[in-house]
């Protein structure tokens, strides 16, 4: 695809800096390079020059590169000029380009024009605002991987397994009168656990893609002065709440974000949960138990003076047995972890027990004992591996993708050992097919591809 028309943005940060950018892509970039620059330049060779307005005079002096279709991000004519980075001089070299016809980019345009153009496909295309808004080393690297092409590769090698198993198959349909016993033969089963292998390998990679992305969701509750905002401020290792004796110190909802060995946290404090005193701490326990359903994890502290008695003998089984009826109100579908509090009170050691259910930490946010033992069972209890594991940058989407396209090789599985309706088991490997198209953007929905440009930055 190549758009009649030719756009045009500030690529470089908003406000003042030493360089400021400017990206024009589209069929009339060589023209607009002669008007502004006096001639065109040697394609990708930098060139100084100066930015001429509409009477010949200079804008600014800088830097001009010229890549010419299809040797280009974009796959059209792209001309790159690097001036200086004051907003005023952006501003009247960006209306110079616009009184030579062009428009202003929608966000995200050229990296859409990029895809449109076969340059990149969907997933390399939001690996590039991965890069861009990564918070963590690991994170990037990880879309550095899915940028270069690494997450759409594997994808790739998933769809020939699919396509080698779907020929294989193609013969018991063209001939059926042979005898041939497809649903023992041992290459057809290997096939098959080729692709189940794929798909896992593929899955748990993106899976640590997702977590370094997005991060792990975790909200610290419990009874007012159980130690939540202590426990805050010792993963965050600075004073963000205010800590005091008083009950119902924390009134509204405190977030901070921290790094567990390059995994994003999201901490989330809370009010304390108990029968309100007034209107303002009635709104922060509606607000607190609004948090508590939609995160990934729940912290529910319990000051382990008073509760660690039953606790350190074992005798906690189920949170029933605590005397804490706000836990039998918690979301049922919302992991939780009984964190005892103040063992420095208590006497009892750090300890961590993942065999109840659920599991109990032994922690003192006072002293920091046991806080060890919590962020290790923060990262197992989210599944993630380490900074170094091969993760791929991925989003919900992907994932959602790839267990739709596993299900459906699943469902040809089972409807090959049960039947030979071979016609169903190649529909159901088509099927995964698709799915796993919708990754690379091979299967695409004009709405998907608004969303996912329209979340990029204008310029990019």
């Amino acid at each position: 695809m190549n758009s009649p028309e030719t756009i045009v943005a500030i690529a470089s940060a908003p406000g003042r800096g030493a360089v400021g950018i400017i990206r024009v892509s589209g069929p009339q970039v060589p023209e607009i390079a002669i008007a502004v620059l006096g001639s065109l330049p040697a394609p990708r060779r930098a060139r100084l020059a100066n930015f001429l307005d509409a009477h010949g005079d200079a804008i600014d002096q800088g830097v001009a590169l010229y890549f010419p279709f299809p040797q280009s991000y974009t796959g059209e004519h792209v001309l790159e000029l690097q001036g200086h980075g004051g907003t005023l001089v952006l501003d009247l070299l960006l209306q110079r380009l616009l009184e030579l016809g062009c428009r202003m980019a929608r966000p995200g345009e050229f990296s859409e024009r990029a895809f449109l153009n076969g340059k990149i496909d969907i997933a390399q295309a939001e690996a590039i605002a991965d890069l861009i808004g990564a918070g963590t080393a690991a994170a990037a690297r990880a879309a550095v991987r899915s940028l270069q092409g690494e997450f759409s590769a594997r994808i790739d090698d998933l769809k020939t397994k699919i396509t080698g198993l779907c020929v294989y198959v193609e013969a018991a349909i063209d001939f059926p009168d042979e005898e041939i016993d497809f649903l023992s033969d041992r290459t057809l089963q290997q096939r098959l656990s080729a692709v189940f292998e794929g798909f896992d390998s593929l899955s748990q990679a993106a899976r640590q893609g997702a977590l370094l992305r997005e991060g792990l969701t975790v909200v610290i509750a419990g009874r007012p002065n159980a130690g939540k905002s202590s426990l805050l401020n010792k993963l965050a290792g600075e004073e963000v709440a205010i800590v005091t004796d008083l009950p119902g110190t924390t009134r509204d909802v405190l977030r901070r974000q921290v790094h567990l060995d390059g995994l994003p946290l999201n901490l989330v404090d809370t009010a304390g949960l108990r029968p309100a005193a007034d209107v303002v701490e009635a709104e922060g326990v509606r607000r607190a138990r609004q948090e508590i359903a939609r995160a990934d994890r729940v912290l529910y502290i319990l000051d382990a003076a008073t509760a660690g008695n039953a606790a350190a003998s074992g005798a906690l089984a189920t949170p029933a047995t605590l005397d804490e009826p706000e836990l039998e109100g918690l979301p049922a579908g919302v992991p939780i972890t009984l964190v005892f509090n103040k063992i420095d009170l208590s006497g009892a050691a750090p300890a961590l027990d993942v065999a109840s259910v659920p599991p109990r930490v032994f922690i003192s946010a006072l002293t920091g004992a046991g806080i060890p033992l919590l962020r290790h069972h923060l990262k197992v209890a989210a599944g993630y591996l380490d900074s170094d594991c091969g993760a791929l940058s991925a989003r919900r989407r992907h994932l959602d993708a790839l267990t739709r396209a596993r299900e459906h090789v699943q469902c040809a599985a089972n409807t090959l050992s049960s039947t030979r309706a071979f016609e169903l088991f190649a529909e159901d490997l088509r099927l995964a097919q698709h799915a796993l198209g919708e990754i690379t953007g091979e299967f695409t929905s004009e709405d998907l591809l608004g969303e996912i440009f329209g979340s990029f930055c204008i310029g990019k």
